[in-house]
C-alpha cells in the first residue's frame, strides 16, 4: 500500500514546495524543519492504524475512560539525511524505542555508485511496528539493505516506510521486495537519472539538511 500525502491538497504541499524551491533551499533551519513537519503529519496519520487498548484515568473529578496505544513503535533512520524526519516522527511517537543504520552511496568516477552500509544498532523486532524513515526513496537500494540488517533482529508485525519525495522506480522496487510494506510518501515523482537522482526531486537531501559531506 502506497500513501501519496500531497494527492490531498494540505499544508504539506506548501512545505513540499519549499524544500524543492532553489530560492528558499539554502535555509538550513527551515529545510530541516519542513521535513521534520513531514515527519509529525505522517506519524500522526500512522498512529490511526495501530492498535489501541482501553485505559482507565483518574482525573481531578472522577474516572475517564479512554485509549491508549497498545505497544510503541521502533522509530528507525539512515544517517544522517534521515535524521529530521526521523525527529518528525519521534516528536509524536516520543516514548518509541529507537534503531539507527549508517549507509552511504560510494560514488565511482564512471559515473556509478554502491551502498556502503558500516552500523546498525536495533533493539528486539519481534511482534513489534517498525518505521522507517529516510527522505528520499529513489532506487530503493539502501533502504532495502537496511532493511534486510534490521530484520536479523526479529519479525515485525507492521513495516512502514516514510519519505518525503519517492520515485515510483524506488516504491515499485521496495513493493516487489517488501510486498506487506506499507510506504507514506509526501510526494512522489515519476523520473529517475542513471545517477539515481530522482527528477525534479529537490536535490541531496543530506547536503541541504547538514552541508556538504566530508570527503571519504
Amino acid at each position: 500500500m502506497v500513501h501519496h500525502i500531497a494527492k490531498t491538497n494540505s499544508l504539506v504541499n506548501t512545505w513540499i514546495n519549499e524544500l524543492r524551491n532553489v530560492d528558499i533551499q539554502s535555509d538550513r533551519m527551515r529545510f530541516r524543519k519542513n521535513i521534520e513537519r513531514i515527519g509529525e503529519v505522517i506519524a500522526y496519520e500512522i498512529s490511526k492504524t495501530l492498535p489501541f487498548k482501553a485505559v482507565e484515568v483518574n482525573t481531578p473529578l472522577g474516572i475517564y475512560n479512554g485509549s491508549a496505544l497498545q505497544s510503541e513503535p521502533v522509530i528507525a533512520t539512515i544517517f544522517r539525511a534521515g535524521f529530521p524526519l526521523f525527529q518528525g516522527m519521534l516528536n509524536y511517537f516520543d516514548k518509541a524505542d529507537c534503531a539507527f543504520v549508517a549507509a552511504y552511496r560510494k560514488h565511482h568516477a564512471d559515473g556509478s555508485f554502491n551502498i556502503k552500509q558500516e552500523y546498525v544498532t536495533c533493539p528486539n523486532l519481534e511482534g513489534r511496528t517498525l518505521i522507517i524513515t529516510d527522505p528520499m526513496l529513489a532506487t530503493g537500494a539502501s533502504l532495502i539493505m537496511a532493511l534486510n540488517e534490521l530484520f536479523e533482529y526479529g519479525k515485525p508485525t507492521a513495516v512502514h516506510i516514510v519519505v518525503s519525495i519517492a520515485c515510483t522506480e524506488g516504491i515499485d522496487y521496495v513493493r516487489q521486495k517488501y510486498p506487506e510494506a506499507i510506504i507514506w510518501a509526501a510526494d512522489i515523482d515519476e523520473e529517475l537519472t542513471a545517477k539515481g537522482y530522482i527528477v525534479p526531486g529537490l536535490g541531496d537531501a543530506g547536503d541541504l539538511c547538514f552541508g556538504s559531506k566530508m570527503q571519504k
